[in-house]
């Protein structure tokens, strides 16, 4: 079933870390939560839970109210950071507990949790203690204690932190996988880009208690919002640089640290503000002879190897950097006079007072 909110606020005190917000998470999507720590993301997961009350607004789920109900009314299941297993009970008895509360029998119980013990590949550990286990394998017992009950909403609050690196990309398809298998409606709180845009149908940007875009992987990657989505989504992050808007032989040019580039032909600068910020990604930047006529020269400020790549930075005006994600085998020397050229078709536009992106033709 789908999740609704409108309106929804929540302060602590004088605090308020989530303003008025109205949006709706999917049946049987999953759906990400991003954005730096304190932005509201797990309060909003935990008022969806129940576990905190609203300070205004409505939650619904299935279209019924459900703002007034106790968590254990709402049908969900909650996999947290800390795993939150019983430290006195095997790993069967964890995974069972919720169905036992819930006065289901003995055969009945140890059947489902077998079929969920066969799904996660633990059968082996139902008679370990969590003590006994790895952190994927708690992990991996957290998520069938969720799993066992077949909830309408699953949520999870940053499940994977806890993890090492390896783990936790083999534990991304695993819980996307899970996803599909119990055929419900996700919600995932991160504050790992990598992890929204990998696992996701969409992805909720949240910031100072503010959804600021809610959209597919792939729209906040190529067409933010604003430049907090910009700068957030990305790795190498996207670069920015002040430009402003001009013409030349009548045709529109965007003037950078001294030199004007032809403007990008997705954008419709007749109606634009003067001052704007331009954005590109590193993978979008090119090194350029310093005698092109369309390229911004500099010298370079900093290089960085990143496995099969390259990262070289390079300073086109005091306090203004640009950086070129090229081969690992391309070399630069520091201070060294070097151009950087843009792919145009790449190229966002922000409106340097708002920080909204420009729309596009």
């Amino acid at each position: 079933m789908d999740v609704r909110i409108e309106g929804l606020s929540k302060s602590f005190g004088t605090n308020q870390v989530l303003k008025s917000l109205d949006m709706t998470f999917p049946e049987r999507q999953f759906v990400t939560l991003l954005g730096p720590s304190g932005c509201g993301k797990t309060t909003l997961l935990r008022m969806i839970a129940g576990l905190e009350r609203a300070s205004a607004g409505s939650i619904y789920f299935g279209g019924h109210r459900v703002d007034h109900l106790s968590p254990g009314d709402r049908n969900i299941t909650m996999v947290f950071q800390s795993y939150a297993l019983y430290p006195t009970m095997d790993v069967g008895a964890n995974i069972g507990y919720g169905l036992k509360v819930r006065g289901m029998g003995r055969t009945e119980r140890a059947e489902k949790v077998g079929v969920v013990a066969k799904v996660l590949e633990i059968g082996a550990l139902l008679a370990r203690k969590p003590r006994a286990l790895s952190g994927g394998q708690r992990q991996r017992v957290a998520l069938g204690r969720a799993m066992v009950r077949k909830p309408d909403i699953f949520l999870m609050d940053e499940p994977l932190s806890n993890l090492d690196a390896k783990l936790r990309t083999t534990m991304r398809g695993e819980l996307k996988r899970f996803h599909l298998d119990l055929e419900t409606t996700s919600i995932y709180v991160t504050h790992d880009q990598l992890e929204a845009m990998t696992m996701s149908d969409l992805v909720a940007v949240m910031n100072q208690g503010v959804v600021q875009q809610f959209g597919t992987p792939e729209e906040v990657y190529d067409r933010p919002a604003n430049l907090f989505v910009a700068g957030f989504i990305g790795s190498p992050p996207m670069d920015f640089a002040q430009v402003e808007v001009g013409s030349e032989n009548g045709q529109p040019v965007l003037h950078i640290a001294g030199r004007a580039i032809p403007a990008p032909p997705q954008f419709d600068l007749g109606t634009a503000p003067r001052q704007l910020t331009l954005g590109i990604r590193p993978q979008d930047v090119r090194m350029a002879a310093l005698d092109d006529p369309q390229a911004v020269p500099g010298t370079v400020w900093i290089t960085e190897l990143i496995g099969s790549e390259r990262l070289i930075e390079v300073e086109i005006a005091p306090r203004m950097r640009i950086t070129a994600e090229v081969k690992s085998n391309v070399r630069a020397n520091l201070n060294e006079a070097l151009a950087v050229a843009f792919d145009a078709s790449k190229v966002h536009l922000f409106d340097h007072a708002t920080g909204l992106a420009l729309p596009r033709r």
